[in-house]
């Protein structure tokens, strides 16, 4: 067998990884998407690049973010995008080409570029909206009809949020004594996960027969409020049953969802105004009513009037005749119309005691309602109050690092552990250690 020329390993990873230093001296920017996204315990973050032409990958390289660069890197992100940094986004980050004889190709990230992040979901903004015209969803809402006098209204925002607590104190505390029923179906109001919880609020609040569906905001920064343009929320909305009415509180652009929703104010409190103008204008109607009645009877009686002192200028005796045949008149007609205002306000004045009574028992039941559900939830908390777990004879035990022990596996030999009983706790030392399958007859353990 004739002797070959050969090298052996190490020197050829040595070349390659002189070769690829020589080639790429400097940092690059790449365009890439994060394929996988695993940050560890010592403070450095791995993770995997990849692109894809026509559904396929077509390049995948490892990556990584050194500890003093990841928290960083990390809440620059977060702060100007409002995402976080994870699988299946695209990026353009700086990297540094590094090559290992023991690991191969790596690439260190050192920077992100933000504005590019941003560039895409103002794309993808674009295309969803003309994904929705073409598609129709844009004026579904807008088919839908409110009520007159809208009264049960379902808002969907979070329990903390201030627009919600304007809008609340704006509606219910009007002059006027209007009276409302809100039902509150709590979401998040930002982040990746808004959208979802939404739609889950949305979809219980669909079913549960109200006038209007409200969601609110309150205002927030440009990128607090991009959940508002998700397309599968846009379409939840097109496609919900009850009208569905949005103050985001933005001040600039509209957001996908006030374009498809069937009605959008600015802010909570103008959206509370839109339903106090309603009932306020009914008022109105009835007020114009009766100035419209007091008014024709105040002309019958003028032109009786006229007709009378036309007719004094004729005989005398002919207008005392008259006269006395048009009082009578005037009187039947008057009487007529007295007893019509008397119904008319004797209906309007049950209608009022109807709604009193109406919004007194759904003012009672609401506070009922409320009672109950904080009494189920203080036996829930008893419930689950750990000192009524440690009576049943079960006990706590803890580390020598001070936690909760929930596997022997944190535990070795000659540690020192606690043990937590109901009425006290003691320390231990750790002799021996079991596996799941324990030879009761070599040793009794409780």
């Amino acid at each position: 067998m004739e002797d070959r020329q050969y090298i052996d390993l190490l020197e050829l990873q040595t070349r390659i990884k002189e070769s690829i230093a020589d080639a790429f001296p400097g940092r690059y920017w790449v365009k890439a998407e994060i394929a996988s996204w695993s940050p560890r315990a010592n403070g450095h973050c791995y993770l995997s690049l990849s692109q894809s032409r026509g559904g396929k990958s077509v390049a995948e390289a490892r990556a990584m973010i050194w500890k003093w660069h990841y928290p960083t890197l990390k809440a620059l992100f977060e702060e100007q995008t409002g995402q976080s940094l994870q699988a299946g986004i695209t990026v353009l980050v700086r990297v540094q080409v590094s090559f290992s004889e023991l690991y191969g190709v790596s690439l260190y990230i050192d920077d992100i570029d933000t504005s590019f992040t941003l560039g895409q979901q103002a794309l993808e903004r674009k295309r969803n909206i003309e994904r929705l015209q073409k598609d129709g969803y844009m004026d579904m809402q807008k088919e839908l009809a409110l009520p007159e006098l809208p009264y049960r209204l379902a808002v969907i925002t979070s329990n903390t949020a201030a627009g919600y607590q304007d809008f609340r104190r704006h509606l219910l505390n009007n002059p006027e004594g209007y009276a409302f029923q809100l039902d509150l179906y709590e979401a998040l109001m930002q982040g990746e996960q808004a959208p979802s919880s939404i739609m889950d609020a949305l979809e219980e609040a669909a079913e549960e027969g109200y006038d209007a569906i409200l969601i609110l905001r309150g205002g927030g920064s440009e990128l607090d409020l991009a959940c508002f343009d998700d397309y599968e929320l846009a379409i939840a909305i097109a496609t919900c049953p009850v009208p569905v009415m949005t103050a985001i509180g933005h001040d600039k652009d509209l957001h996908i969802v006030d374009m498809v929703a069937n009605t959008f104010v600015k802010t909570p409190t103008a959206l509370a105004d839109l339903f106090l103008d309603a009932y306020a204008a009914q008022d109105a109607l009835l007020d114009r009513m009766a100035q419209r009645i007091g008014g024709g009877l105040l002309r019958l009686v003028n032109e009786s009037e006229l007709r009378l002192s036309r007719a004094e200028s004729s005989v005398s005796q002919a207008v005392q005749r008259r006269i006395g045949a048009l009082e009578m008149r005037l009187q039947r007609i008057v009487g007529r119309i007295t007893r019509g205002l008397l119904q008319k306000y004797t209906q309007v004045a049950r209608l009022a005691d109807n709604v009193q009574h109406r919004l007194q028992f759904a003012a009672a039941a609401r506070v009922s309602q409320e009672v109950s559900a904080l009494a189920l939830k203080e036996a829930r908390i008893r419930a689950t109050d750990p000192r009524n777990i440690l009576s049943l004879g079960y006990v706590l035990v803890t580390g020598k690092d001070h936690q909760v022990l929930k596997t022997v596996n944190r535990v070795a030999v000659g540690d020192r552990i606690g043990v937590r009983f109901q009425d006290g706790s003691l320390t231990a030392k750790v002799d021996e250690i079991y596996a799941e399958q324990v030879d009761n007859n070599k040793v009794n353990i409780a």
